[in-house]
């Protein structure tokens, strides 16, 4: 196949929503119609000691909850999908803020009782910041949810999103008969029972049919009828391009656990989606199609095998290929780097690759070289914006709970914030170490994982801190700005790339600080140069 043909059977996805609305169970079922995995684990059922295939870590599967993004592929008609799958818990919303850096559109997952929920209007504004194309999947239409139209009414209010329904269903609840597919023109009944083959679908060009009564039966014939015709009155048609620039999302209705309508949705997504995209480097604007090879990291997971001390670093290809040892270069550090077994994913097993191409999602072994952000050229020098880190909410100090490992919980510590799980914040004034985190849960990740991949123990003391702030580079030999530094000497800390952040106790020392230094430049960011 050519490069070209390559590219363009490459499909590169993520999948967003609050939790449970039923993310990680769509992309088992996604997986399952790739053949990438033979049964689906059932992701809440204790009794099953197979979990879901994509949450490899210990508390995930105590909790039921995805905390780290993982990378999945499959084949399927011919096209080469990866799905990137996000944490919905809102405590590890920057993992998933810098996933979306690395895909080319997103599936966003609601829960038909449920609605729109909070962590979905963060995710879904993020998309929409960044131009990335969205279609929508309605999960768990087998419970008793929302009529069809105030959802689809309150995606336009509450995400401020364009829809146009691409199927229907037909009833819901304890009366939900099926689903009309309007992309393809046919109906698929739904049987209940999610052991059995699917039952095959039935070509229905036209609704008003006699045929389908028999079907369906009367009154849901009926109803059918009249809400094809009201979205047909109300919404408008599907346009390919619309949806590609970010302007319309086609919104699919089913149940993933029941794995229902996840065909219709898939079918129609490998025809509709993107390619993998163009992407902006500070330096120039970077086509898929270029022949040199051009990267990003956006991910970096210690210990994914715990007999191995390994960290992967997860890279997108933007543009070229990348083949197994040769030589690249490694922009921040100048130097060349080879690897000799760069990693793909396939369902939950790893496999080393010779090449791989624009859009595919690339593991590589890291002794430490990595941090999140950094770009792989084949010589130029490119930077690739949009890998921010975020002011964390939650502090604590670090403490060592075993002075016989003090190593090991250095060297832990060191790894799990390359990996972006939190920050750390090392005080100016007496060495003290600060861990700052978006979410509370963190802490327990990072304890347990100190614990079980490093055999160190850590406590936690309160530190009471409202926000973090980078402090900016310019005027810092001004008078002002060292009177800053020696008023808020106790504030102020380094974070790990050695940038000045000053740590505000509250919301008014803050607002103080601001109006008392007007020139010292404070920023919610890390990526402010």
């Amino acid at each position: 196949m050519s490069f070209k043909q390559e590219i363009e059977r490459r499909r590169t996805f993520g999948i967003i929503s609050h939790p449970d609305a039923g993310k990680t169970t769509l992309t088992e079922k996604l997986l399952l119609f790739g053949g990438a995995i033979q049964e689906a684990g059932a992701v809440k059922n204790n009794k099953i000691k197979k979990s879901a295939t994509s949450d490899f870590m210990e508390i995930e599967r105590q909790r039921g909850i995805s905390v780290a993004t993982s990378v999945l592929a499959f084949n399927y008609k011919n096209k080469k999908i990866n799905i990137l799958d996000t944490p919905g818990h809102k405590d590890f919303a920057e993992d998933t803020f810098r996933t979306l850096t690395a895909v080319d559109s997103v599936i966003v997952v609601i829960d038909v009782a449920k609605g729109v929920e909070e962590q979905t209007v963060k995710l879904v504004e993020v998309c929409r910041m960044r131009k990335i194309p969205m279609l929508v999947f309605i999960n768990k239409l087998d419970r008793e949810g929302q009529d069809a139209f105030d959802l689809l009414d309150e995606l336009e209010q509450k995400l401020g999103l364009s829809v146009t329904p691409l199927s229907f269903p037909i009833g819901m609840g304890y009366d939900f008969k099926g689903i009309y597919n309007i992309y393809e023109k046919n109906i698929n009944l739904f049987s209940g029972d999610s052991k059995k083959n699917i039952k095959e679908t039935i070509a229905f060009d036209d609704v008003t049919n006699p045929d389908l009564d028999k079907i369906i039966g009367s009154n849901a014939a009926a109803e059918l009828r009249d809400n094809l015709e009201l979205v047909w009155g109300v919404y408008p048609k599907f346009n390919k391009e619309l949806y590609l620039k970010g302007d319309q999302q086609p919104v699919f209705f089913g149940s993933a656990l029941n794995n229902f309508g996840v065909r219709e949705l898939l079918d129609c997504f490998i025809q509709i989606a993107p390619t993998p995209r163009s992407k902006n480097a500070e330096e120039r604007l970077v086509e898929a199609t270029e022949k040199a090879m051009t990267g990003f990291v956006f991910k970096i997971h210690a210990n994914m095998d715990p007999k191995h001390r390994d960290r992967l670093a997860f890279i997108k290809i933007v543009s070229g290929t990348f083949e197994r040892n040769k030589p690249y270069l490694h922009v921040r550090h100048g130097k060349n780097l080879k690897f000799s077994s760069p990693n793909a994913f396939f369902a939950e097993k790893k496999e080393i690759v010779d090449i791989s191409y624009p859009g595919d999602i690339v593991g590589l072994h890291d002794t430490g070289n990595f941090k999140i952000g950094d770009t792989l050229t084949e010589g130029e020098t490119l930077h690739y914006k949009g890998i921010p880190s975020f002011s964390p909410e939650h502090f604590r100090y670090i403490n060592n709970a075993d002075p016989l490992k003090s190593k090991q919980l250095n060297k832990g510590i060191d790894q799990l914030m390359d990996e972006g799980v939190a920050q750390l914040f090392t005080l100016e004034m007496n060495g003290r170490k600060v861990i700052g985190t978006v979410g509370a849960l963190q802490f327990e990740v990072i304890q347990y994982r100190l614990e079980h991949e490093y055999g160190a123990k850590c406590s936690y003391e309160n530190f009471n801190v409202h926000k973090a702030c980078w402090v900016g580079t310019e005027n810092r030999k001004t008078d002002e700005f060292k009177e800053f530094e020696r008023v808020k000497q106790k504030f102020l800390a380094k974070d790990k790339r050695g940038q000045l952040v000053f740590l505000a106790d509250s919301q008014f020392s803050l607002q103080m600080t601001q109006q008392k230094y007007p020139s010292v430049k404070l920023h919610f960011t890390s990526e402010f140069e």
